[in-house]
């Protein structure tokens, strides 16, 4: 939970971005103008908008993976390095290891920094769910499993930060529910603060305190949602929740001012 009061865990400042046109001339097209936002220790924030309008490049430039034409990310009031091992980035896509055991792929991470720790890597695999596949490569466990071995990795470096990029987005609906789950357990354990983007608007809603709309491009944040439901949450109720409804309604139309359909 956020913890009320508190300085800032995570914050964004002024930063925008642009890329060089994909026509080919000395154009520049606008994906990030001025944005601006603080992300509370503990807290849960979800990024939903439409598609283009740069909610992933806006977690690689907090990453440190892209520069910004403008403005700075900082952590704890420092401005954020690539690598920074406080930063951890879980991705859409598959970032297992296909040659390492589960095991050896959240082994990983310790062994970047001269670290060798099994007992701390088979503890996560247990707090997952997975403790039982320490020995599977990732082409013997289902997506749902794969995403847990991701997510213990993630939990090996120790970060203060999780950067989520759509990381149930190529999971089937049930799995994607089950990790949903999961993530909100793990999350009320161990109290990261989580950047969380999707285009799953009960997604964000059923996991986020607070829930950020992001306009078309160049992105910027329209609109700001506070997620007043209860914890802890089930996600298989949380639909019935009268909030939850209001919620729905008032991004969805918000949304849909923003999509253009091609």
């Amino acid at each position: 939970m956020a913890v009320s009061g508190a300085a800032p865990k995570l914050q964004v400042k002024g930063v925008s971005l642009s890329f060089s046109s994909p026509r080919g001339d000395s154009g520049r097209v606008q994906v990030l103008d001025k944005i601006n936002l603080s992300i509370q220790p503990g807290e849960f924030c979800s990024i939903v908008g439409p598609s283009g309008c740069g909610k992933s490049t806006l977690l690689s430039v907090i990453a440190g993976l892209v520069a910004p034409d403008s403005g700075t990310c900082e952590l704890d009031g420092k401005q954020i390095a690539l690598g920074d091992p406080a930063v951890g980035y879980m991705f859409q896509s598959d970032t297992l290891l296909p040659w390492a055991t589960a095991l050896e792929n959240v082994r990983f991470p310790l062994e970047a920094v001269g670290r060798k720790d099994d007992g701390l890597c088979m503890a996560l695999l247990k707090k997952v769910g997975v403790g039982q596949f320490a020995d599977a490569y990732p082409w013997q466990l289902s997506g749902g499993m794969r995403k847990r071995v991701q997510l213990a990795r993630l939990l090996a470096q120790q970060p203060k930060v999780l950067l989520m990029d759509e990381p149930f987005g190529a999971l089937d609906a049930q799995t994607r529910l089950l990790m949903q789950e999961e993530l909100l357990r793990l999350w009320e354990s161990t109290g990261l603060t989580v950047l969380f983007v999707t285009h799953d608007l009960q997604e964000a809603i059923g996991l986020s305190d607070r829930v950020l709309l992001f306009s078309a491009r160049p992105g910027r944040i329209k609109d700001e949602y506070a997620v007043t439901i209860e914890r802890p949450r089930e996600i298989e109720t949380i639909v019935t929740h009268d909030a939850y409804n209001e919620l729905f309604v008032g991004l969805w139309r918000s949304l849909k001012e923003e999509i253009v359909l091609e």
